[in-house]
């Protein structure tokens, strides 16, 4: 597990109990999905690293332009333990805690070509009755699957691709 997973843990946690706390869930997210990005800029995260910097002013610099007391307060404590530039793996253990929290699986399908409306539904009804809760789909095109699809639900992938089914016949083949 990378190391940086491991020390945006307990902030991703701390977040999420402070955002469930006041009840306010997608505010948080939208604010960490801003402080992520901004903290993951190269210009952004040479200026936080800068030692003339005090802890508030660091902060300041990945703060979204609306956001509350509480969250510069979050902000605060990640710069006065250096920890700025874990925003962006705190961001996505967040929306992990969130997904689970609220009964969401957010699933990524990539097609060989654009699915239709349908095809869509079909994906997202099958997933929600294996997972037992609502799905959050995004898509993605990648024309060098061939054909088919791969579903990527987190700790689930399932590979449906012609691209893969062409690779395990060619080892089937030549082994």
């Amino acid at each position: 597990m990378s190391l940086a997973l491991t020390l945006a843990r307990p902030y991703a946690r701390a977040a999420f109990a402070l955002a469930r706390q006041s009840g306010a869930l997608p505010g948080w997210s939208a604010a960490l999905s801003v402080s992520a990005q901004l903290a993951a800029d190269p210009r952004i995260a040479g200026l936080v690293a800068h030692p003339a910097l005090d802890r508030a002013e660091a902060a300041g610099l990945v703060a979204p332009p609306s956001c509350d007391a509480v969250f510069l307060q979050f902000l605060d404590v990640l710069a006065s333990n250096d920890r700025l530039a874990l925003l962006p793996e705190i961001a996505g253990q967040y929306e992990q805690l969130r997904a689970e929290a609220e009964r969401v699986v957010r699933a990524k399908v990539t097609s060989a070509t654009p699915l239709s409306g349908e095809e869509q539904a079909k994906i997202e009804q099958a997933l929600r009755r294996r997972f037992n809760a609502d799905v959050a789909l995004e898509t993605a095109v990648d024309p060098t699957l061939i054909g088919g699809a791969v579903i990527d639900a987190g700790d689930v992938v399932i590979d449906g691709s012609l691209r893969s089914k062409l690779a395990r016949l060619e080892t089937a083949l030549t082994h």
